[in-house]
């Protein structure tokens, strides 16, 4: 094989002109059997360790139904009304998730295959929502209360509603629950503003705090106590975070641009989001350190989990249409021809190029390290 930079710049321009062309679809895997009829529309909303996945299908007239596949794609039903989604599945194939009663009030549920959907009731009002559930079979969420506010609850595995009260404001939700029954979501200050919160059983609500801003959302905990969501900056844009129970660590200076939301981790401690900027919508997955964009088109264009089987799971957007897939954590980022990204990687391929040739005139054998290669 030639040794000259020469070659390694022949080589190197062609692995990267190659990028455009590889076809980023292979990385995202279609959710076939929760694509459901017609012009409807699918999302994947959260998988188990058995590969059960629950979402939700929207039809033309923007009725939405709560489903569950798993070899067969199965219709959840509601609480008497016309719709229901999903948010959340467990180990044991239990799911939580919103449905309509007969008078068109939404109610947070529990599903298990072959029982009747449970309605977990309210804080007083008329209204909850189901958002997270763990592996014990407790479920969070948020509820009206009698004074038509709406506070976090958690939801033991008998369905007793706890309220888990606020950070001194009006409001709060839950988002999510982990293996020790904490909690995390968002509530509101005595002033208003809203701030991330994590809850722990017997201790409290507690203020996560912001990176710089007025305000945060927690979205996420896993069973480590690692927290993600996003915190409004100084300058009013939005980062995602990490919390690692000290301090936050801001995932969006690592991205550089745009509005980043976390929205999912899993026991690694992998984090997934979504990147608004301008228009466009972005995904993004962090793990061991490295930040990978995912460019529009070329990943999921809502990330909603990520399983620890290194699944993201979400939607894809194919003419105007959300369809339900999934994409690997380690999915290779793709820079679509023409784009900012693009022209930066040619001019730095240049840019290593001309100072290979120059290294050569000095050196002899000096040629562009597959290491260089990989970096680019």
């Amino acid at each position: 094989m030639p040794n000259t930079p020469l070659f390694s710049l022949t080589l190197t321009l062609t692995l990267v002109l190659c990028l455009p062309a590889l076809d980023a679809g292979a990385q995202v895997k279609a959710l076939s059997g929760m694509a459901g009829h017609g012009k409807e529309t699918s999302i994947a909303v959260d998988i188990n360790a058995r590969g059960q996945v629950v979402g939700v299908i929207e039809d033309e007239d923007g009725k939405q139904r709560a489903v569950m596949y798993d070899k067969v794609l199965r219709e959840l039903g509601t609480l008497g009304g016309s719709d229901s989604f999903t948010k959340g599945i467990n180990a044991d194939g239990v799911v939580v998730g919103s449905a309509q009663d007969g008078a068109g009030h939404w109610r947070a549920f529990l599903y298990r295959h072959g029982e009747p959907m449970r309605d977990l009731g309210t804080l007083g009002g008329r209204s909850s929502y189901g958002t997270g559930i763990n592996a014990a079979g407790q479920a969070v969420g948020f509820a009206d209360t009698s004074d038509d506010n709406f506070h976090a609850f958690a939801a033991g595995a008998d369905g007793t509603m706890v309220d888990l009260g606020t950070l001194g404001g009006d409001i709060s939700y839950a988002a999510g629950i982990n293996a020790r029954g904490e909690v995390v979501g968002t509530a509101a200050l005595a002033d208003g503003y809203r701030r991330a919160f994590l809850y722990r059983p017997g201790v409290g609500m507690r203020d996560l705090g912001t990176l710089g801003g007025r305000s945060s959302a927690a979205s996420a905990v896993n069973d480590a106590g690692l927290v993600v969501g996003a915190s409004e900056m100084p300058d009013r844009r939005w980062h995602a975070f990490v919390h690692d129970g000290g301090k936050m660590l801001d995932l969006g200076a690592m991205i550089g641009y745009g509005n980043s939301y976390a929205t999912g981790i899993n026991a690694a401690g992998h984090v997934v989001g979504t990147i608004l900027l301008g228009e466009e919508r972005r995904s993004f997955v962090y793990r061991d350190g490295k930040m990978l964009v995912h460019q529009a088109g070329k990943g999921l264009y809502l990330t909603n989990a990520i399983n620890d089987d290194e699944l993201v799971i979400g939607a894809t957007f194919f003419s105007k249409r959300y369809a339900a897939a999934t994409m690997q954590s380690d999915a290779t980022p793709v820079v679509p021809k023409g784009s900012r990204d693009f022209i930066a990687l040619m001019g730095f391929v240049v840019t290593a190029a001309i100072g290979a040739v120059l290294l050569r005139r000095r050196y002899r054998g000096i040629e562009l390290s597959k290491g260089q290669m990989l970096r680019m």
